[in-house]
């Protein structure tokens, strides 16, 4: 009977922690069980904090099915929050590094400059072919293009950190191909479209600092000066960037429903082949010339995963037709559909030491 009462006192204390001193008799036990109940509770919370980063695809899909059935509950979600969720994306991830991650990385430019070239070698001609194959028309070709020549996307590093790759690696490889967009991506557009794409260059490079190198860098600092906060906000950094990155899809879906809804599977199809095989490409040409696991799996992840928000913005401000927006946001859904299934797979599937 004892007992029983001991575990209801102890249930009750997880909703009025004042309970717990005075149910039990004396005050020594009272703090070993406050203790207990804290790594309990802590327990609780890194058990379901995993979940629910383990069922990241789902997510992406209940808040994508919400942004397509009812747009305006994302209204809220302005630019001002959407480069705010960005930031903080960014931000959980750089509490993650040390600038000794860097150094390590600086020192393999091979692994950056397989990936630069899959980003805007293979991509674009796998874009190309796929809008090909499937009889795009122009506009919704131009959009495909554009997909297919942007940078690699920010959740990426999410994804890669999820996934047991090398962080420090995918940020710089998001990095690299963030300065390269400023060169790239009006080349490949006119190059491949045959049609001058204006990019806001200055624009773009400002937004990346902003948005990508300095949440980063305050989480490094913060790392370097302040070990001891960031080891206890340390186990809430991938849950920020679960719901940041969910936020984010949700917002660009929602500004673009009705087109996604109508173009159907004629787009869905390429769109998401696009970041399919993008990624097991990403995945298989390093592991066969010579890289090791840890960097192939971030390879396939950077790869796969383009910065489609950004894709969307670019395709609003400077593609005079309106359809060339709707594959950027068909591919945010697929884009974080694949990077986080690719994430999750690879989380269950363990790397052997030394790769």
């Amino acid at each position: 009977m004892h007992a029983h009462n001991h575990q209801s006192s102890e249930a009750a204390s997880s909703d009025d922690d004042t309970s717990v001193s005075t149910t039990t008799s004396s005050s020594s036990a009272s703090t070993d069980e406050e203790k207990s109940l804290g790594s309990k509770i802590f327990d609780a919370y890194t058990k379901t904090a995993n979940a629910a980063t383990t069922l990241f695809p789902l997510w992406t899909v209940l808040f994508t099915a919400i942004a397509l059935k009812k747009p305006s509950t994302f209204d809220f979600f302005t630019t001002q929050y959407f480069t705010a969720a960005l930031a903080a994306l960014m931000l959980s991830m750089g509490i993650t590094l040390t600038p000794k991650d860097f150094m390590d990385v600086a020192s393999e430019p091979a692994s950056i400059l397989m990936q630069f070239s899959l980003c805007y070698g293979m991509m674009p001609a796998l874009a190309l072919g796929l809008g090909k194959v499937f009889g795009l028309d122009a506009g919704l070709l131009a959009g495909m293009v554009l997909v297919g020549s942007i940078n690699g996307g920010q959740a990426s590093n999410l994804c890669t950190y999820i996934a047991k790759g090398n962080v420090a690696l995918s940020v710089l490889m998001t990095t690299a191909t963030t300065v390269g967009a400023i060169f790239m991506t009006p080349f490949l557009c006119k190059l491949l479209l045959g049609a001058v794409v204006p990019v806001d260059a200055k624009g773009i490079a400002v937004s990346t600092l902003q948005v990508v190198l300095a949440p980063i860098a305050v989480g490094m600092t913060a790392n370097k000066f302040a070990p001891g906060l960031v080891k206890a906000i340390l186990p809430f950094a991938p849950v920020v960037g679960v719901v940041s990155t969910c936020l984010l899809v949700a917002s660009a879906v929602a500004q673009v429903a009705a087109p996604i809804m109508s173009a159907g599977i004629g787009l869905q199809l390429p769109v998401l082949l696009l970041h399919l095989v993008g990624g097991i490409v990403g995945y298989w040409l390093p592991k066969l010339t010579g890289f090791g696991e840890v960097k192939s799996r971030t390879m396939a992840i950077e790869t796969s995963m383009k910065s489609s928000a950004f894709g969307f913005l670019l395709a609003k401000l400077h593609f005079g037709d309106y359809v060339a927006r709707v594959p950027s946001a068909v591919s945010v859904v697929w884009m974080a559909l694949t990077g986080s299934l690719l994430a999750v797979v690879w989380r269950y599937i363990p790397v052997k030491e030394g790769e």
